[in-house]
């Protein structure tokens, strides 16, 4: 048994020793395979170090391969411009009119092409190439600068503004006589064919290239040019409107106040609207949208001088005649300020323009607001004589004719008017106070009061100061109450008659008119009536209660006159006898007077009816008690009452 244990331990043993003999060869093969790879990497490091340099020597080389291929195809590109220089050299120098103005503008557009790519590069081979292109694109602009030119010349024929205007006029006639639709005449505008050749030489010619060579200060050509013909051609095609509206405000008489619509202002800014509505429609079809403002401005530039100039020539014209042409600047307002309106709406220009060329009609306007009350004073002031049978003066007329024109402009009326202020056109400093040179704003008109408002009150004032002033001048060229009376009377009775039968009734009906010519219509009445106290009083008489009984009176009593006069002693009789001798020749001399005065037609009866009211119930009542006196004799009592009332009625 331990035999066979040694055994099993020496094989074991013997095994052990090959396994550690092994483990030492793997040790050797490790040790040469860790020798290897050190070798290996000093190998690879020194190969390293001498492909480096190689490596970068080949990617510059294949950079400069690169750049050399570019260059090659640069110069392939800038030997094409070169050789087609002379055939679009031949197109440029034979000019649109010879080649087309498609083809003429197709070569303009591949030179531009061409020179953008060459400058681009920015080689300095390319400086002379880029020279004769430039030169060739300024010849070629200055080309279609000369079509364009050329063809807008063509096509601006003055045209005469009042027959469109007219024949709108007309169909606007016929629409308000039951036509069911109106077609309008518009002004002529530029051919779609010529827009369209016209836009294209604007296209080219709104190129950056082309804006290097042609627009100097960021001015564009295009736009100058068209500025120039079209507004030349708005000018010319204006003028007879311009002419015609300072002839048409022009007056004959140089008293005679300005009729509304009488002066040609209103068709000259209708030839405004259509023809410049007209023109902006060209503009949008022929340049881009960022140009129609600058376009429209520079073309309407000239006909706006125009007009300014026309204005301003009406405003002299107005301020020397200011009390009777101060209607024509209210009407200009409303007209030139419409047409701004509504071309601003459509156009979104012009409306500082039209506001710059309205301000001194503006101003003259509110100069003339005070002035007018003004006039009122110096002329009633200035007056030497009165109509001495009481008659109304044709002043009165004059004014009240005046208010009735101002009625025909509520709209200029109530900005100017809201401007001053209610109640400041009484005051001296009220030219000065709403004078401004800035063109007027919402803000201004919101005074807290209505335009129409403010007219009345404007009016009523006008109208106050008028009887004011005349009562303070009757009072010293008119001797007797009663002819004052009936002169302020009549001047009343025709201011009411001209405010029912106009406008006026309508503008003054919530202002308080009425009660206020009322209370002046009273006025007079009361001064005329004074002279008819004396009759009046020659009818009061003294009963004494104490004397017995007192005779019965009333609308049941009968007075027995007999019986009345039998009561009274001797010196009473005398007295009634003097005091009906008294009424006789006081009722007469007076009845006589009122037939004689010049009365307007309502006054005279108002105040026969006022007379009869005053006279009649006191004499029926003393007639009653005392016509008995001198028995039926008509030596003292002239008059019963019968006879006295158709005397009376007679007055009227």
């Amino acid at each position: 048994m331990i035999k066979s244990r040694n055994a099993a331990f020496a094989e074991e043993s013997a095994e052990v020793e090959v396994l550690f003999a092994e483990a030492s060869k793997f040790d050797n093969i490790s040790k040469r395979i860790k020798s290897s790879l050190a070798r290996l990497d000093g190998g690879a490091q020194v190969v390293k170090d001498s492909i480096g340099p190689v490596y970068s020597n080949t990617q510059s080389l294949q950079t400069m391969n690169d750049n050399i291929d570019e260059i090659l195809a640069a110069i392939e590109k800038m030997l094409v411009p070169s050789e087609d220089k002379g055939r679009e050299e031949g197109i440029i120098r034979a000019g649109p009119a010879k080649v087309g103005l498609s083809e003429y503008l197709a070569s303009l557009k591949r030179i531009d092409r061409a020179l953008s790519h060459m400058m681009s590069k920015n080689l300095r081979v390319n400086q002379q190439a880029i020279g004769d292109f430039n030169e060739l694109l300024s010849e070629g602009s200055t080309h279609l600068q000369n079509v364009f030119r050329s063809t807008l010349a063509s096509n601006a024929h003055l045209v005469e503004p009042l027959h469109y205007i007219t024949k709108r006029r007309s169909q606007d006639e016929s629409q308000q006589n039951g036509a069911d639709q109106r077609i309008e005449l518009p002004f002529p505008t530029i051919a779609q064919e010529i827009v369209s050749q016209l836009g294209a030489i604007d296209t080219f010619m709104s190129s950056p290239t082309a804006r290097d060579v042609t627009y100097r200060q960021g001015e564009s050509a295009s736009v100058r040019i068209y500025a120039e013909s079209r507004g030349a051609y708005l000018s010319g095609s204006l003028q007879n409107l311009a002419t015609a509206s300072i002839n048409t405000s022009k007056k004959k008489k140089q008293d005679e106040i300005y009729r509304h619509g009488t002066s040609g202002i209103g068709t000259y800014a209708s030839g405004i609207e259509g023809i410049f509505l007209a023109e902006y429609q060209n503009i949008s079809a022929i340049f881009p949208r960022d140009d129609w403002g600058s376009a429209f401005q520079r073309t309407c530039r000239k006909p706006l001088a125009d007009f300014t100039k026309t204005v301003r020539e009406l405003n002299i014209h107005i301020k020397s005649n200011l009390t009777t042409d101060c209607f024509l600047a209210y009407e200009m307002i409303e007209i030139i300020s419409q047409v701004s309106f509504r071309l601003d709406s459509k156009t979104g220009e012009l409306k500082s323009a039209f506001a710059d060329a309205l301000k001194p009609i503006r101003e003259t306007a509110k100069l003339s607001i005070p002035e007018l009350i003004e006039d009122i004073r110096r002329r009633v002031q200035s007056m030497v004589a009165l109509p001495v049978d009481g008659a109304s003066i044709p002043y009165t007329a004059e004014i009240m004719n005046r208010l009735q024109t101002i009625t025909c402009y509520p709209k200029s009326l109530a900005s100017i008017l809201a401007s001053l202020g209610d109640g400041n056109w009484t005051s001296g400093s009220a030219g000065v106070a709403g004078s401004s040179t800035s063109i007027p704003s919402l803000k201004s008109f919101d005074v807290g009061a209505d335009g129409s408002q403010l007219l009345a009150h404007y009016i009523l004032d006008t109208m106050e100061t008028l009887l004011t002033t005349l009562e303070a001048k009757a009072r010293t060229l008119i001797k007797g109450k009663s002819l004052l009376g009936v002169f302020m009377a009549n001047n009343v009775a025709v201011m009411d008659r001209m405010i029912r039968s106009s406008d006026l009734s309508d503008v003054l009906s919530s202002a308080g008119a009425p009660a206020k010519i009322d209370s002046w219509r009273k006025k007079g009445t009361s001064a005329y009536l004074d002279s008819w106290r004396e009759p009046c009083s020659a009818l009061l008489d003294v009963q004494y209660t104490n004397r017995g009984g007192r005779p019965p009176s009333g609308s049941n009593g009968v007075i027995d006159s007999a019986a009345v006069i039998k009561g009274l002693g001797n010196k009473d009789k005398d007295t009634i006898k003097e005091k009906f001798k008294s009424f006789n020749t006081s009722f007469d001399d007076l009845s006589s007077k009122h037939k004689s005065m010049a009365m307007e037609r309502e006054v005279r009866s108002q105040l026969a009816r006022e007379v009869q009211a005053m006279i009649e119930p006191l004499y029926s009542r003393f007639w009653d008690r005392y016509h008995e006196v001198d028995k039926g004799k008509g030596k003292y009592v002239k008059y019963d009452k019968g006879s006295l009332s158709a005397q009376l009625a007679a007055l009227g």
